[in-house]
């Protein structure tokens, strides 16, 4: 069970639209992504997508790895059921509101794989 402190902190990570935006993709697009991806999928300026994911890394809800010269993040696996639930709420969010994150999100993950 958390702290209420650690709660805190993961409640504000995600009180900020690009900080839920990332953290939806992440979730209904299930598929580690790098900064620059992000960067096109929402149209946010590199320096502010590497500061949300640093926040959202803070906050328990990211890991990542590097390959190569890429970092990639994705959502952190945790027996947590509070994160669980968390998870769960974010991932039902409307798609409607993400329609166009969405589209960009899958040409990245096509353009990726060729």
């Amino acid at each position: 069970m958390p702290s209420i402190q650690s709660s805190i902190i993961l409640f504000k990570a995600l009180s900020e639209i690009t900080r839920l935006k990332i953290i939806w993709l992440l979730i209904n697009m299930d598929s580690k992504t790098c900064v620059s991806e992000i960067v096109d999928v929402l149209n946010v300026p590199q320096y502010n997508v590497s500061r949300h994911l640093r926040i959202l890394s803070k906050a328990g809800l990211l890991e990542e790895s590097k390959e190569g010269k890429w970092v990639y993040y994705y959502i952190k696996e945790t027996d947590s059921e509070f994160l669980s639930y968390l998870k769960k709420a974010i991932s039902i969010l409307p798609e409607k509101e993400m329609a166009i994150e969405i589209e960009r999100c899958q040409q990245k993950l096509l353009a990726r794989k060729s």
